[in-house]
């Protein structure tokens, strides 16, 4: 089964985002996989907003060595591939204007991709504003849809479907303040396209509410960052959905 088949099928499911940005040596690096690989997440995201090529695809090769769940590459550039990933989240900021983000490094990915035998899913990107300036609106030097503006995110979404992209994924941006909230999150389950939920989520709590609005995958990534123990509460969590 494809990535895409498991994304779809997901109920309530957990990815882990790593950057390799925020590691300043391999056995840092090997030591938080073993943690997350115990953890045990539905899926893996492996990407950053200016992580060099090589610190890139060191990472993905490591992370397959240690961790069974699906790979998925959450590229912040289009240097960002590995051969090592299962999957490439085709991203396209359509909550912004900037035409390098829409589909400039798409183009320039395209040579190395194509020598890959990887899965390519197409996702519409959408920023939705948590409270504080993300790395990846500081980066495409776009602006995120207001947190309020529900009629503009819901509209961005359906395009994105019409334009016949696989996969939502509204993201409140790296070290948001606040998540995106649970009204959000439910109209957006409603254009019928498989949703991903990520930024600003650092409780059990929060990860349950984005599951109960509509959310297929919650995305966790700064929280555990700050507390390498909130693994082992995702893990308590995803023991108590299947019991």
């Amino acid at each position: 089964m494809n990535v895409l088949d498991i994304f779809k099928i997901s109920a309530k499911g957990i990815a882990i985002l790593i950057d390799p940005d925020k590691f300043t040596s391999d056995k840092d690096l090997l030591r938080f996989l073993d943690k997350v690989s115990f953890a045990k997440p539905d899926f893996v995201f492996i990407g950053g907003s200016t992580v060099s090529k090589s610190d890139f695809q060191n990472c993905v090769k490591l992370a397959k060595e240690k961790i069974t769940a699906p790979l998925i590459i959450f590229p912040g550039a289009s240097h960002q591939l590995s051969e090592h990933a299962d999957a490439i989240l085709f991203l396209s900021l359509i909550s912004g204007r900037n035409p390098d983000y829409l589909i400039g490094h798409h183009i320039d990915s395209v040579p190395e991709l194509e020598k890959m035998n990887i899965e390519i899913i197409s996702t519409s990107y959408m920023l939705i504003e948590g409270g504080k300036k993300s790395s990846v609106e500081y980066i495409s030097n776009t602006n995120p849809i207001p947190k309020d503006a529900l009629s503009i995110a819901r509209k961005t979404a359906v395009a994105g479907k019409f334009l016949g992209h696989q996969i939502i994924y509204a993201d409140a941006g790296s070290g948001a303040k606040h998540c995106i909230s649970r009204e959000m999150i439910q109209l957006l389950s409603k254009v019928n396209s498989t949703l991903i939920i990520g930024g600003g989520i650092r409780s059990i709590e929060e990860i349950k509410n984005a599951h109960e609005a509509g959310a297929k995958i919650v995305v966790i990534g700064n929280k555990i960052e700050e507390d390498i123990n909130f693994l082992l509460d995702i893990s308590n969590y995803r023991l108590g959905m299947s019991l």
